[in-house]
């Protein structure tokens, strides 16, 4: 039987139906996928502007004088070379008679915080003090030759580093904005956020098209000029990528908020760096961690319960040969005595770089007997990734490279962030013309259920951790509606 000609059109429209109804499905899937990654992109993109419009400065400021600081040992060097060098020849004198010599010209009536022996020869020997004018991370240092016993002068020494006033104030603007405790919201503000910008620009970057190289003779156009900068902007961020990570994650562990919960869960897993046991009483012996980041907040100066002993300069000798013989060899080290008679000695090695020499002893100071030793050697592996981490961000690890490496990094984080404010000026909307979904509101109404719900509960943990990640986003969210009901007028 063969087909009429009135039956061949319902025939084609047959066909034409089975194929749509064949093909409905997968059409209706790829573009429900289609439309959570855009709307989701559409979410980051706009919490990008966000971080770069507001946040950034914090970043910048950060990154400016965070290069200043690791750029000045040389200078710092060169503007104290009278008090950390000399050229006098010779033997050298015994540390308790350069100890003694210290005590004599800053007076009697001080408390040795600690004595750093010359590292090598034309250095000066380093006494620092207690002094209840200074801050807690702070000390008198007292610079003796120590082959004349020359005074070579004194100066203000900040933390385990040693820093002096010039670095210290470096320090503190990196840290603070010179304005104490509060200050360290900035830096604490711009590590936060660090990471998700990073991040999020190198998502941002991989999900836009590459778009075709306009050239020209004729004067670039504004949408031109915007591709250059962007161009710029994102091939620096690329570039910088997983140092911006790194430097996020070391700056938290140095914070107030999230770096105290930093250290609860390292404690809560027991990834603490080890330290030395300093009781002399077996049975009240503690089991206390080592603050990775001394180099900047140094010690605490307080003696908690116990009476107070005189200590004799004579046992500086005895301890730092006990030490010695224990196997502490650094060059670079630090001898602290105890006020307490419950307590040991401790001698520890301070030299940062690499191979990292941080080995410790805690010396029995009245039969000079090695009561605990903590090698860098039997640190963990997480506590030997800390420690490595905060001397590299400190620009110490790896002398000269490392702080060449981080000026680079700092200088071209500067320069990308320069970059995005260009673009939001050549792109800034003209008075209404702002689209209410182009904000974080319209673009979260947008995402389906499911992914509102996992992305609220990320958000939740992440502000939970990040104390002032999640203040400041409300603080954006608030910004954002207003901004959405002002484009809703």
């Amino acid at each position: 039987m063969t087909c009429g000609k009135p039956t061949e059109p319902c025939l084609c429209l047959l066909n034409r139906r089975m194929e749509e109804l064949m093909s409905q499905q997968p059409a209706h899937v790829s573009a429900h996928a289609t439309s959570s990654r855009s709307s989701l992109l559409s979410l980051l993109r706009r919490l990008h502007f966000y971080i770069g419009l507001f946040i950034a400065p914090f970043i910048f400021v950060a990154a400016l004088t965070g290069t200043l600081y690791v750029v000045t040992p040389q200078l710092e060097n060169a503007f104290y070379h009278h008090q950390l060098f000399t050229t006098s020849t010779g033997i050298d004198q015994p540390l308790s008679a350069q100890v003694a010599r210290a005590g004599e010209f800053i007076g009697s009536n001080m408390k040795i915080a600690a004595v750093r022996p010359a590292p090598h020869q034309g250095e000066t020997t380093r006494v620092m003090f207690y002094r209840d004018d200074l801050a807690p991370s702070e000390t008198r240092a007292v610079f003796i030759d120590p082959k004349t016993l020359e005074v070579r002068g004194e100066l203000t020494a900040y933390g385990t580093s040693g820093i002096l006033p010039l670095r210290t104030w470096l320090d503190y603007l990196h840290r603070n904005l010179l304005l104490g405790d509060v200050g360290r919201h900035y830096s604490e503000l711009a590590a936060s956020w660090l990471w998700v910008a990073a991040l999020g620009g190198a998502v941002l970057w991989a999900s836009r098209r590459r778009v075709r190289r306009i050239t020209s003779d004729k004067q670039p156009t504004r949408a031109q000029r915007l591709g250059r900068f962007r161009h710029w902007h994102s091939t620096l961020g690329l570039l910088l990528l997983l140092g911006l990570v790194f430097f996020s994650a070391t700056g938290l562990t140095w914070s107030r908020w999230a770096g105290d919960n930093i250290s609860l869960m390292r404690s809560h897993f027991g990834w603490m760096t080890p330290v030395v046991n300093t009781s002399l009483q077996p049975a009240m012996a503690m089991d206390m961690p080592m603050d990775e980041h001394a180099e900047h907040h140094g010690h605490s100066r307080m003696m908690h319960g116990g009476k107070s002993i005189a200590v004799n300069p004579l046992n500086f000798d005895t301890v730092l040969r006990a030490a010695r013989d224990a196997g502490i060899d650094a060059a670079k080290l630090e001898i602290r005595p105890a006020y307490r008679a419950d307590k040991a000695w401790t001698v520890s090695e301070t030299d940062r770089s690499w191979p990292t020499q941080v080995d410790s002893v805690a010396v029995d100071p009245r039969n000079n007997t090695v009561i605990d030793k903590v090698k860098f050697a039997q640190y963990g592996l997480l506590a030997k990734l800390t420690r490595w981490g905060v001397d590299a961000h400190m620009g110490v690890l790896f002398g000269v490279a490392n702080q060449l490496v981080l000026a680079l990094f700092g200088l071209g984080l500067c320069l990308m962030i320069a970059f995005g404010y260009r673009m939001w000026w050549l792109r800034r909307p003209q008075q209404g013309q702002i689209s209410p979904l182009d904000t974080l509101i319209g673009c979260w109404q947008l995402l389906a259920p499911g992914s509102r719900l996992l992305l609220l509960v990320l958000t939740i943990l992440v502000a939970v951790s990040l104390p002032l990640m999640g203040i400041s986003l409300l603080i954006l969210l608030a910004i954002d509606r207003w901004r959405w009901r002002q484009s809703m007028k």
